[in-house]
Formats: structure tokens, sequence, C-alpha cells
């Protein structure tokens, strides 16, 4: 090997970890790393971290010399087994095999610590050594250790194809063939296998080899795989169809070979398995299916209309099943899902004029109703349909104006701090969806949920299910379609001439009831459903009148407080019971809280609340932590309202000079809460072992309110001061340096106010660059919220949080760019951002989404532009990262629309569904950016490389590249300023052509997403309406980035293909044999395959297997290879394949195999052979055979074969006849 590639292997094996514990007849599934790649994590190469403890090359490559010696010296002496009644008989193999066991296990661990060693190693000699060791004779664990051996010394694709040169394929197939005690052996070969498989899948480093892969796998061994994968009570099965789905599917790099999968039955299989199969492998077959149709060469193995549409079977052959079938359903409706939310399944099921699409609305039709209740569900999932809990009074029938928001509405709207998008902003997903809305609507979804309606005049939950949809598919039409488009929809005739039918009073009925149902539904979905995309009050809101009335009401209470007389204050005064009780529980709280509201708000009652009548004293020495009864007051939700008296308290007594001097000098609440902080205090020294603001206080009593108090002093310049004279801004510049009380600082700078400009922004600038990352993390965090919650931009907010991406943590860095990101949507903040000129060199990846945000400014631009940014990063997405931005909108769209889609998934909450900023968009959005994209001439090559390779099918590299170019292309379209780009090169009728004629549904797809941006702008659309593709506007007649073929067809249906006939590698007929027993053995083998004669067949082989005669053939090697070659040509069930290799006494072992192959030649017949007529119809008939005797003769007689066995031959007649024995009854001759 090259010396550079083995000293990057040598590299790469000190970094790999060792293999973990697998399960128990589990199989690996890791993609293994060849040719100087690291493998990675998990995979079965295993290497000890220290590099002491791995052994030197040229020792390991000794030792695994020494071992192939040693497994050949003790091959040798086991050629020929030893007599039966020898007594070392059942002692010397026994040891032997324990002997080679060991030695094999030797040589498997020296492969696993030296990388090194398996690329010096002969294969060939490794093969050729354990060869007696897959011998019958020898024990199940030696011939599964021989196995693994194999797969350990496989290193690349060229060692593969040369495993597949040895004869190993019988020892294989009879491997496969064995039963569940041989579970040790059959995993080994079934590993081997699938390794075989992972070295073919994986891409090369070479350029232009992507495409087709063979697999070194021969036919014999692949139909003893299927035949495995078949028996339902084989535990293997999962794993290998597993496996036979890998086989057949493609990735970006690398289609596996469907052909052999075809050839072998695999395909049949697979159908049959996502139709009836286990429910768990639905999906992972449904994926390659979906593969299979994406390219048009594969495609052509699947019949159109009869194979795929299986996936359908579970539901539109639903009518008459039990209530059993409904599991069966549900899951055929996540398949189904599945398929349909992907441009392959979509395509497919509209060819035939939509047949696959109506089959699926007509089960709406059946009159079954577990089934369309299900099926309804399915089309809910399918349009993305969310159902909030109103939904469920709207089914039950019960009036929606009865159905009120939760208490709780309004608060969780206040939480949600999501930043909006505008409300016209419409997502990849709704273009899609839209797709499918029109697809199905086209198909008579509207018809067929009408349908629905006219069975039940008094309506049931299925048929209000059905108006819910029905309204719910006009409603989402008329937000994502083209205003003619969804006025069709929306039309609904046939509901309005039930309505109108006066002849018939139940159509009537049903007709005006959905129209009041759908009329309801409407007008009640905008007051029952939050939204989310516009939370802001409106100021002619429902709510707005109680809202301005409570306002009103409240301003009336203070005046009137403010007003009241000395008699009436006093009054009030002993009506709260502050004077007369230290009990804190019969004290008056609303009353207190209209006086410290309304009549304190006066400076003369508060000064005679505070002097005269010491009210003031003795209230705020309730909230006194050392007096022990608001700090222990436990942390409920009816003690929370003391924390918000004791913050209007601090307010009140802020309004007046007097109420300052009070807290200044005359009450000990301040002091106190300061010497609480100076028990925490390290620099104090007065440490206590229970501090008032201990971790358990904070979080279990009223001790968590003293901080909104001080939050509240901070919102006031004469409390800001009182801080400062009490020192408060010290205790927390101590309290930041605490390791263990992140919590204290964090509580600090939430409730801090900022507003005012001095040492409460200091604490938040100190806690941002903190020792402890997570009160970095937090503090920015609560920096992010203070932009997002200003309504005008603040520089010095904006200051702090570009500090925030030199941080050390990477965290922290993203945190901050994520909040820079979302606060530089507005324009004068990314004008404040760019004048500030921040450095982001050092982010790398994380800093990209934020400089393509600057680049849509023209400050921005130059900025970058002079900085060099501009330049580099043109020529890196012109060759990778145009790759990068398909890839991930395309892993984006898999998995939000896949049917296990985790709402807190990382990948779909990192991509808000919005078309992720494109560098080249982001570039043509301004005048200089235009200028330079002119000048570097990408865009002529770009439009050169579509009208060149627009109508790729096969090269799959040439068709990711085109993807990409499309979305650069669509991007750059999508501004006003890049729309002439396009004008000038003639792009977007070459888009169209794609777009209608692409053999490739993807790529057709992209093109559908590509003509959405190119809508965006007026222009765009105007150009787009020209060639009958319609946007979708806005009700301001804004283009929303949405655009639908008028002509669907001809956008949405593929063209229709021949299937291919799968033919066997090459002419594998063998000559007949001349022996008659031996044509009466293979005959009834290959009657087996024929179910109706295969009873038959087995009696035949039964009774010859006890015949003296048949002897020989059942112990011939060529009869054998007969059988062999019969059961690898056609197909067997696995207990059958079993059955058949059982009946021969042959031991199959090293010499065996060569006999074998001797016999594959010699008896191969040539290109030219055909076979005589005698031979043609000498088949063994299904009653047995024929002889000379009387009408009378028995056929079950056993022993009557014994005794004509010589007068068989006859030289006229074929002995052997497909004919029943004729027999006439009842009539004399």
């Amino acid at each position: 090997m090259a010396t550079g590639e083995i000293e990057s292997l040598t590299r790469k094996i000190g970094i790999e970890t060792s293999r973990g514990k697998r399960r128990k007849n589990g199989v690996p599934i890791n993609r293994r790393k060849f040719a100087g790649q690291a493998p990675p994590v998990g995979v079965r190469f295993r290497a000890d971290s220290d590099d002491r403890d791995r052994d030197d090359f040229r020792t390991a490559l000794a030792q695994a010399n020494a071992c192939l010696k040693s497994l050949n010296s003790l091959s040798r002496p086991v050629t020929s087994p030893p007599p039966a009644s020898s007594p070392t008989s059942s002692i010397f193999p026994a040891d032997s095999d324990r002997s080679k066991i060991d030695i094999m296990n030797r040589l498997v661990c020296i492969l696993q610590r030296n990388l090194r060693v398996r690329y010096e190693l002969n294969l060939i000699e490794v093969v050729q050594a354990i060869i007696p060791a897959l011998a019958d004779r020898c024990s199940m664990r030696c011939r599964a250790a021989a196995y693994r051996l194999v797969r350990h010394a496989l290193i690349d694709l060229n060692s593969a194809e040369e495993l597949h040169k040895q004869p190993l394929e019988w020892f294989i197939v009879k491997s496969l063939a064995r039963d569940n005690k041989h579970a040790i052996e059959r995993e080994q070969v079934i590993k081997l296998i699938r390794t075989i498989v992972e070295i073919v899948s994986e891409p090369r480093d070479r350029r232009g080899v992507t495409g087709i892969k063979m697999i070194p796998l021969s036919e014999p061994i692949m139909r003893a795989f299927v035949a495995v994968a078949e028996h339902a009570e084989d535990p293997f099965r999962p794993i290998c169809v597993q496996t036979l789905a890998e086989m057949t599917d493609q990735s970006a790099e690398v289609l596996i070979d469907i052909d052999l999968v075809a050839r072998s039955g695999g395909i049949r299989f697979l159908l049959h398995a996502l139709g009836e199969g286990p429910v768990e492998v639905g999906p992972i077959l449904a994926a390659t299916f979906l593969h299979i149709i994406d390219s048009p060469r594969t495609r052509a193995y699947l019949h159109l209309g009869t194979d795929l549409e299986i996936a359908l079977s579970a539901i539109t052959d639903a009518y008459g099943k039990g209530a059993d079938h409904a599991d069966r359903m549900r899951s055929c409706t996540k398949i189904i899902q599945l398929m349909l939310r992907t441009w392959s399944g979509l395509m497919y099921f509209c060819l035939e004029d939509q047949h696959a699409i109506k089959s699926i609305v007509d089960t709406l039709r059946i009159p079954s109703l577990e089934t369309r209740e299900i099926v309804l569900d399915m089309f809910f999932d399918l349009f993305n349909i969310k159902a909030p809990q109103w939904y469920k009074t709207f089914i039950d029938g019960r009036r929606l104006t009865m159905y009120r928001k939760p208490r709780a509405f309004s608060d969780q709207l206040a939480d949600q701090k999501l930043p909006e998008k505008g409300p016209e902003t419409l997502k990849l997903t709704d273009q899609y969806i839209a797709l499918l809305v029109l697809v199905f609507t086209d198909a008579g979804l509207i018809d067929a949920l009408t349908g629905m309606l006219e069975e039940c005049t008094t309506g049931s939950n299925l048929s209000r299910k059905a108006t819910l949809l029905m309204a719910e598919v006009m409603q989402m039409a008329n937000r994502v379609l083209p205003l003619g488009v969804a006025a069709r929809i929306q039309a609904v005739p046939r509901v309005f001439n039930l309505a109108a039918d006066y002849n018939q009073g139940e159509h009537r009925i049903v007709g005006t009831s959905a129209l009041s149902a759908i009329d309801s539904f409407n007008r009640n979905r905008l007051r029952l459903q939050p939204s989310v995309r516009n939370g802001r009050p409106r100021a002619n809101s429902t709510e707005d009148a109680v809202r301005r009335g409570q306002r009103q009401v409240e301003q009336v209470k203070i005046k009137m407080g403010m007003q009241m007389d000395d008699k009436t204050f006093q009054s009030s005064l002993l009506e709260t019971q502050v004077m007369l009780t230290k009990d804190s529980a019969k004290w008056n709280f609303e009353m207190l809280q209209e006086l410290i509201e309304g009549p304190l708000l006066n400076p003369k009652r508060l000064e005679e609340a505070t002097k005269a009548a010491r009210f003031m004293r003795r209230l705020l020495s309730f909230f006194h932590p050392f007096s022990h009864r608001f700090s222990d007051l436990s942390r409920k939700q009816p003690n929370i309202r003391w924390v918000r008296l004791g913050c209007s308290l601090l307010t009140t007594l802020l309004a007046s000079p007097d109420g300052i001097r009070f807290l200044a000098s005359e009450d000990e609440l301040l002091k106190q809460i300061v010497k609480c902080f100076a028990q925490l205090d390290p620099f104090n020294g007065t440490s206590e072992s229970d501090p008032m603001f201990s971790k358990h206080r904070l979080s279990e009593t009223l001790t968590y309110g003293y901080f909104e108090m001080l939050g509240t002093l901070s919102k006031h310049a004469e409390g800001i001061e009182l801080m400062e004279k009490f020192k408060f801004f010290t205790a927390f510049y101590h309290l930041s340096e605490l390791r263990d009380r992140e919590d204290l600082i964090t509580a600090v700078i939430t409730n801090l106010d900022y507003t005012i400009d001095g040492h409460p922004r200091i604490v938040l600038s100190k806690a941002l660059t903190s020792s402890d990352l997570r009160t970095r993390l937090y503090a920015t965090n609560h920096l992010g919220d203070l932009i997002r919650d200003s309504l005008t931009p603040v520089a010095w907010t904006l200051r702090l949080l570009l500090t925030q991406i030199y941080d050390q943590a990477p965290e922290v860095c993203e945190l901050a760019i994520q909040f820079l990101e979302e606060a530089c949507d507005a324009m004068e903040v990314l004008q404040l951002v760019v004048e500030m000129q921040p450095t982001m060199d050092h982010l790398g990846e994380i800093g990209h989404p934020l400089l393509l945000k600057f680049m849509s400014a023209p400050m921005g631009f130059r900025y970058l532009y002079s900085a060099g940014y501009i330049d580099r990063e043109m020529d890196m997405w012109f060759h990778e990262r145009n790759i990068y931005y398909v890839v991930q909108v395309e892993i984006f769209l898999s998995k939000v629309f896949s049917s296990e889609a985790a709402e807190d998934d990382e990948d779909v909450l990192a991509f808000d569904g919005v078309v992720p900023p494109h560098f080249y968009g982001e570039m043509s959005k301004t005048e200089l950016g235009c200028q330079v994209l002119s000048e570097k001439g990408h865009f002529s090559e770009f439009s050169h490389f579509i009208k060149q390779h627009g109508l790729e099918s096969e090269d799959l590299e040439l068709i990711l590249k085109l993807k990409s170019i499309l979305w650069a292309v669509g991007n750059v379209g999508a501004t006003e300023g890049g729309l002439p780009f396009l004008e000038e090169e003639e792009i977007i009728p070459a888009i169209l052509e794609i777009a209608e004629h692409s053999l490739i549904p993807s790529v057709r797809g992209t093109c559908f997403f590509v003509l959405g941006l190119i809508s965006s702008t007026s222009q765009g659309a105007e150009i787009l309406d020209d060639y009958r593709w319609e946007a979708t506007l806005s009700p301001l007649g804004v283009p929303t980035g949405l655009c639908i073929p008028l002509d669907l067809d001809k956008f949405i249906s593929l063209p229709t293909w021949d299937p291919v006939g799968v033919k066997g590698g090459g002419d594998s007929r063998l000559i007949p044999p001349t022996s008659h027993t031996d044509l009466e053995v293979i005959t009834a083998i290959e009657n087996l395959s024929n179910t109706v004669i295969a009873n038959a067949a087995s009696r035949s082989l039964a009774r010859m297997k006890s015949r003296p005669e048949y002897r020989s053939a059942f112990s011939s090697p060529s009869v054998f290879f007969r059988a062999l070659h019969t059961v690898s040509t056609q197909r067997y069930r696995l207990p059958v394949r079993r059955y058949i290799l059982d009946l021969f006494t042959t031991e199959l072992d090293g010499d065996l195999a060569m006999e074998l192959s001797a016999c594959a030649n010699s008896l191969r017949a040539p290109p030219m052979f055909k076979q005589s007529e005698a031979h043609i119809n000498r088949v063994v008939s299904m009653f047995g055979l024929k002889h000379a005797r009387g009408a009378s003769e028995s056929d079950d007689e056993d022993d009557d074969m014994d005794g004509d066995a010589d007068e068989i031959t006859n030289d006229k007649n074929p002995v052997i006849t497909l004919r029943p024995v004729s027999r006439i009854i009842g009539f004399d001759n």
C-alpha cells in the first residue's frame, strides 16, 4: 500500500474508540470508513486509547501470519473424518474445533487492534485457511468464528470483489438455511453480508464514480437471504428486511444494486412487506421506494398501478373488515402521509389521472364509521391542521358561542416572546401544503365530504368532523392559494344546491346546517384561536373596551382617594387593623391596597400616616427581614399579594420627599436587607449558618420578594440614590464573585430596571462577564429579552450584546448571535449594529447568518466588502456552500414532514420554515451587491449550467449541483435588484421547462419552490402570470412568495414507463441429467416450488429417500449441485430450502466445494443448447408414475415403486408425463 495512506491510517487509529456492547442478536448498521478515512465512533474497529497498549505493527503482522500458519496446519489432518469406530472420533474433532476457534478469535483481535495488518494480509490466504473451518463436520461456533474472521479481513471494495471470487457461496447458502439452533452462525453470515453492502455503499474519494454500484454477492446468496427475510417466524427477519431496503436505497452520492435485488425476488418481497408486513418496517420501506421512484432508471423496476399502490391497500380495502383492522389502517395512514409529503410520492400517486389519489378520497364514501374517521384524521395531519381544544366542542355539536378562552390564555399570550413574522409571510411547508390542497380538491375531496354530510340529517360527530375539515380546507385555500383558484374551492356548489333544494326537505336541512356550521366556525375562529403572528392588542379589539373601562375605574378611585377627608382617612387606617394587631392574617388587605395606591399618594396624608398615626412604621416593620413575619411566609399563590403590596408601598414612599426621608433615616428596612446580603459576602467575614438569602429560603419563602422591591427602587432616580447610600451595588458586585450562588445574581439582574444610566447597567455588564458560565448565559438571555421588548433601538444594550460574541464559551456566542440576528430584522437596529463595526471573523459558521443580514443593508455591504469578506465568501458559496444550502433545506423539509417529527427537534427549531437567507439573495438586495455579482460573472455561469444540464436524470452529482444553482437563482430573483439578471439571461422559461419536463420529481419540486421565490416581487409575479403560473397575493395585493401552476397536470404528472424485464445473470441452464433416478429427484425438487403440487412432490421425495436405488442420487455431488442450482434460480420458502438441503447425505467441505465448482462448469448448458421434447415433458406427475397395470391399482401403496423399478424405461413413450392417470368408471370396455 502507499506509504502516505498507511501513515494516515496510523494517525486515525489513535482517535478510534473501542466498540460498545451490541444487542445479542443485533447487527451493526454503522457506515464503515475505508482507504484512509477515519472510522466514526461506534464502528467495529477497536483501538486502545493509549499508545503504550497498542501492539507494534510488525509484531502484530508476524502474529497474524503465525495464526494463519497454525490454522492451515490444523486443517490438514482433518481432510477425511476418522472412522466411526475409532475411539478418538468424538474427541479429536472437538479439540481441533476449539483450537481453530481460539486461533481465529486471536487473529480477529489482532485485526481489530491494528488496522494496518488487514491491509498487509492476503485475503485469498485467509479464505483458504478458514474454508476447512466452514465444513459441516465442524461445530456451529467454529463456522461462526470463520465468518467473523472473513468479515474483519475486508477493507474496501476490491477486497469484497476478491471475496466474491472465492468458493464460499454454497457455505453461505447452507448456513442461511440452517434452523434457529444455529443462530450464532447465521448472525455472523448476516453481519458479513451487511458489511459487504456497507463497503459498496461507502462514497469514494475519486470523482466521477457516483451512480450505479454492483454488490459483489451472487444470486444464490441473495435468494437465500431473501428467503430468511420472507420467513415470518425467523428472528433475523427484521435486519434482513432492513438490509434489502438498504441495497435498493440511494443517497445523494451512491445508488446500490437494485438489479441484483430485483433478480433475486427482493423487490417483490419488499412490496409485499410494505403492504402487509410488520408495521414497524413500513416507514423504512416507504422511504426506500420513494428513493426508487425519484430516478427514472430505478422506477422502471416498478409496475405502474399495481406495485407501490399496495401501500394503500389497508385503507382502500378496509370495507367489511372488523374493528381489529383499525390499527392496521392507522399505521397505513402514517405511510400514506410519509409518501404524500415527498415529491416522489406525490407525483407517483398523481400518475394515470390521479388514480391513487382518487382511491384515497373515495374511501370517505365507504359506509364504515371507524374507517372514515381514521381517514379524516389522516387528512387533518396531512394538511398540517393543528386541532385546538375548542374543536372538540364543535365536533360534539355544542355552540361555539358558549365556549370561552381559558383564563390563563392571556397570560400565555403575554409569555410568548417569539419573534413576530409579518402576517403575509408564508413558509416552505405552506407552499407544499398549498399544492396538496389543490391536488386533493381536484380529486374530489370537497365532494366526498359533502357526500358524508348527506348521510345524516340530524348530524353526527363524524359529519361534523367532515364539516370541520371542509371549513379548514376552505380557510387554508383562502390563505395559500391564488384568489381565482381559492374561489372555485370555496364555492362549494353542491352544498349550496342542497341548501336551495326545496323539493326534498332533507337536502335543505343538510345544506343549511353545513353552511351554518361553516359560518359559525369562521366567525368564532378569530375569537377562539390564539393569534401567534400578531399578539399585540388592537385598538378595535373586543377586549379593548373592557380594558379601557377598568383603567377609568382605577383612575376615579385614585382621585377619590386623594380627596378623602380627615375623618374618613382615620377610620380607613383603623379599618386596616394594622394599628391594632401584628398578625398580618387579620389585616384588611383590600383596604390596605386602596390606601397605599390612593390617599397615601397625597403628601399630606403620607406625613400624617408616618408621623402622627405611626401607621407606616408598623406596616413597614412587617416587611423587615429580621422580624421574620413577611420573610417567613411560604411562597404560595395566596401570599404573593404581599410582595406586590411591598412594591406598591415603596413606589408610594418614593413619590414624596417625606417618604424618601422616612426610608433613608427613620426605617430599618433597607439597612436590614443590606445586612442580609452581608451574611453572604465573602469579603465581610460575618457569615451565618442560616443566612436570610439561602437557597432554601429563596425558593420556599417570600424572601425572593426583596429582589422585586429593590427592582422597584431602581425604577426611580431617588430609589437608586437610596441604594447607593446603603451600598447595595457594592453588595451586588461582591455577590457576583460567589461561585455556587448564581441564583442570587440572576435574581438581581432579572428585577433591576435599566432605564436610568448608572449602577444597574454596570451590574448587568458584570454578570455578562462573570466567571460562571450559567450566569453569563442567563444574563445574555435577559439582555436579549430587554432588546426584544424595547420599542426603539437602544445603543447601550446592543453594545453589551456585541461584547458577548467575543465570549470564550461557544454557547454564549451562539445565543448572542441569535438575539442579534433577530434584532437586526429591524433596519434601524441593523444600521446601529453596522455602525459599531463588530469583528466576527473568529465566529466561523455561527456568525454567517448575522453577516448575511449585514449584506442586506448598503452600509453593511460596504463594510464587509472593504473587509474582504464578500470576495472570500462568494468563492466559497460558488464552490461549496450552495450544495450545503440545498442539503440544509431538504433535511429540514424531510424532518418537518416526517410522521415522527418531534416538536423539540433541534433542526426543526433552528429553521422556522421561511426560506433561509442565501448569500446571492442577500447580495442582490443592494445596488453595490448587484454590481459585484455582475462583475464576478457567477450568474451567467449559473444560467449556462441550468440550460445545459436542466433535464439531467442520471448523474446524481450533477442533479445535486443543479438544485443548488436553482436555489441560488431563485433567491436572486426574489429581490427587486436581482430580477433583471433573470430577465437578461432568459432563465425563467428554462426553469419552467425543467419544472414541467424533468424526470426527477425532487428537481421539479425544487423548481416549484424557486418559482415561488421569483413570484415574491410584483414584477416577478407578472412575468410568471404570462406563463400560466399564478402568484398568491395578500389582502393588500402584495405577493406572498407562493406560486401555483394553473395547468396542474403538466407540473405534477411524470411520463409513464414500460417496466424492465428482470433477467438472470447470463444463461443459467444446466444439461438435463442422464440418469433416471437423478431426473426424478431433481424434478420432484423443482415441483416443491409449485404450491399446488408441493405436497405430492414432498411425499415422492420421502419415498425416494427411503429406497436403496435412490441413495446414490442423494449422495451425488452433481445431483447436490443441481439441487443447489434449482433453489438458487427459483423461489423457495425457507423451510422448503432447509428440507431440500437436509435430503442430501453429502457433507459440505472444501473438497465438495471444489467438486461443486467443477460441476458448475461441466453441467452448464452451452448458449445454443435446446432441450429435447422428451426431456421437456419428463416431469413427475402429481399422481405418481404411470404404470401398465389395470385401473383397479391402489394409489396409496407405498411399495408400488419397488416391483416395477426395472420396467420404467421405455424408448417409445415418455415414462413421466404431466397428464393425470385416465380412468373410466361405470362403463364396460
